[in-house]
Order: C-alpha cells, then sequence, then structure tokens
C-alpha cells in the first residue's frame, strides 16, 4: 500500500500492506537474494556489546555504543545542541506519559518533528524510568506537505511499530515519474498500519491514511530532505534505513516472533539486534516559527533539480 493513500472508513482499515503494491515499492512472496548478502563491517557487535557480566548482567548502558555506530555507519547527519537534545527528550516524555508509556525505559525510541522549520528524526533511549532520556543520533526527514491532492500532514500521536502490519522491503523500480519512491532496492519500509490523517487539500477534515516510515529516491530526493515533500509519511535517509534496519532499532515485537521460532523473510539474516529494540515511533510538533541553525534546508539549486510529478513518488 502505498504511502498518504486516502480510503473510506468503511472496513479498508483491515487491510494488510504486506498484500499491496506500487510502482516504488511491493511486498515480495519470498526475500530477493540481495538480502542476504553480508553487510559491511561494523564498529560494535551487537553480541558482544549485550553479553553478560560475571554476575549474569547486561549493562543497559551500553546501548549508548550505538552512538558511535551512528556517527560512522549514518551519512546525513544533524548536529543538535545539548539544550535542544534536553527540550527535545522533554517532549517525547510528554508524548509518551499521554499514552500511559511514562515509565518507558530500557528500549530505543524514535521521535520524529514535523514541524516545517525542523523536519528532523531523533533516537532515544534511557536505561531505567529515572534517568533522563539520551540521544542516540538525528538525522533530516521529510514529512507530509500539504496543498496538493492526497497529500495529508504527517498524524501526529505515538505509533507501534509491530508485525500486525508486516513491513516490507523496495524492489528500487521506477514509478511513471522516473522516481524510487521507497528508495533502491532492498530498502525497508517501515509500515505503521493505518492512521487519521489531516487532509492538504480541499476542505480538509480527516481520512484514514496508511503510515510508513521508508527511504527515498537516493538521487533526486534524498538531497531535499530537511523540508515537507511526502504524501504524509515520513522519508528518511537510506543510511539512517539500514541503521534502524540492521540494529533492530524498532524491533521488539519482531524479535519476539523470532525468538518463537518463526521465520520472517524481511528480517535479514546478518542483522544484529541488541536487547534495547524498541517498538514506538513518536511524531510531535515543535510549533518553531524560524529554522533553527542545526536543521538547514536544502539549497535552492537542489530544489530546482527536483522533476516534476516528485511529489507523488510516495
Amino acid at each position: 500500500m502505498s504511502c498518504g493513500v486516502a480510503i473510506a472508513a468503511s472496513g479498508a482499515a483491515s487491510a494488510s500492506a504486506s498484500t499491496s503494491a506500487s510502482a516504488s515499492g511491493t511486498a515480495s512472496a519470498r526475500a530477493p537474494e540481495s538480502m542476504v548478502a553480508k553487510h559491511p563491517a561494523r564498529a560494535v557487535d551487537a553480541s558482544a556489546v549485550a553479553a553478560p557480566d560475571a554476575a549474569g548482567v547486561v549493562d543497559p548502558r551500553r546501548a549508548f555504543l550505538l552512538r558511535d555506530v551512528f556517527a560512522q555507519d549514518v551519512t546525513r547527519r544533524l548536529k543538535v545542541p545539548a539544550a535542544e537534545q534536553h527540550a527535545y527528550a522533554d517532549r517525547m516524555e510528554k508524548a509518551l506519559g499521554e499514552h500511559m508509556l511514562g515509565n518507558l525505559s530500557g528500549e530505543y525510541v524514535v521521535m520524529v518533528d514535523r514541524n516545517a522549520n525542523v523536519q528532523t528524526l531523533f533516537i532515544y533511549f534511557r536505561a531505567t524510568p529515572a534517568d533522563s532520556w539520551q540521544m542516540i543520533g538525528a538525522s533530516p526527514v521529510s514529512t507530509g506537505r500539504p496543498g496538493e491532492y492526497d497529500h495529508f500532514i504527517t498524524p501526529l500521536g505515538v505509533f507501534e511499530h509491530t508485525p500486525s502490519n508486516m513491513d516490507f522491503r523496495s524492489e528500487g523500480t521506477l514509478n511513471e515519474n522516473h522516481i524510487r519512491g521507497y528508495g533502491k532496492r532492498d530498502m525497508r519500509i517501515f509500515d505503521l498500519g493505518w492512521a487519521q490523517g489531516e487532509r492538504g487539500w480541499g476542505k480538509g477534515g480527516m481520512s484514514q491514511m496508511r503510515f510508513q516510515m521508508h527511504a527515498t529516491d537516493p538521487d533526486r530526493l534524498e538531497p531535499l530532505l530537511g523540508i515537507r515533500h511526502s504524501k504524509g509519511c515520513v522519508r528518511i535517509p537510506a543510511s539512517l534505513n539500514a541503521f534502524i534496519d540492521h540494529y533492530g532499532i524498532l524491533d521488539a515485537e519482531y524479535a519476539t516472533l523470532v525468538e518463537s521460532g518463526k521465520s520472517l523473510w524481511v528480517l535479514k539474516s546478518d542483522r544484529q539486534v541488541t536487547p534495547w529494540a524498541g517498538r514506538y515511533i513518536v511524531v510531535v510538533d515543535s510549533e518553531r516559527k524560524s529554522r533553527p541553525a542545526w536543521a538547514p534546508a536544502p539549497g535552492s539549486k537542489v530544489r530546482a533539480k527536483v522533476p516534476a510529478g516528485a511529489d507523488t513518488a510516495d
């Protein structure tokens, strides 16, 4: 199911993303051969990081070792000042509390600021409820841009990443506008299911939209990350997609299925999931009126290269 598709409230919300297809990415009946390819060497071995000490305890503070891996592997990074990191941690904690998750700890949480002047994704972690949330890393994204038919404003809230809405992988094919809407082949589409989204066209109002987080065309659209440009989903850099996928940042419930003996083709054989895998994506709006220096927008030369029809890519 393509991102941001509106439906009538007649029961279509029970449709499964894994049975849907689009020109930019389609769920395959079997895993493509590229999925079993070896991942590049990493600075951190997840199994070693998660190894228990002499007392049989795994120190959750080791979860912060992924900061260095993020800095090494994610090519589109933002240098967020410490004061801003704390402010966003407070926003996230408030949003989690409003969803009865105020004591959440011991797992990674992804947060997105959909504000037009920010357009940023953050990854946070804390070991215990008494600790403060601390940032692992941040990257530019693109969320829903209103003003055109079938374009939603990215919904606010706390969204659970669960196999009930099974992820799939991009085929890397070109659509009619020569855009790889889900990114290059093998990129993972994190499917969050149906959500109530505000229509960004006509008289507005609310409709159900398919909410996903995914990579985008690496040549034509990834350079535009940092401004609103999608149909309602969250577009992320390919290197961030690979990082979240490889280390199972949002795979807590997928890992539970695997541990029960279930085989999931969408999960790569060489992934390294830590004990701190999470499941929540929090979307907030900071309501900023101006763009902070640490979250620069793409330049005019980049925007000038956007082909016609690119906004319909997802």
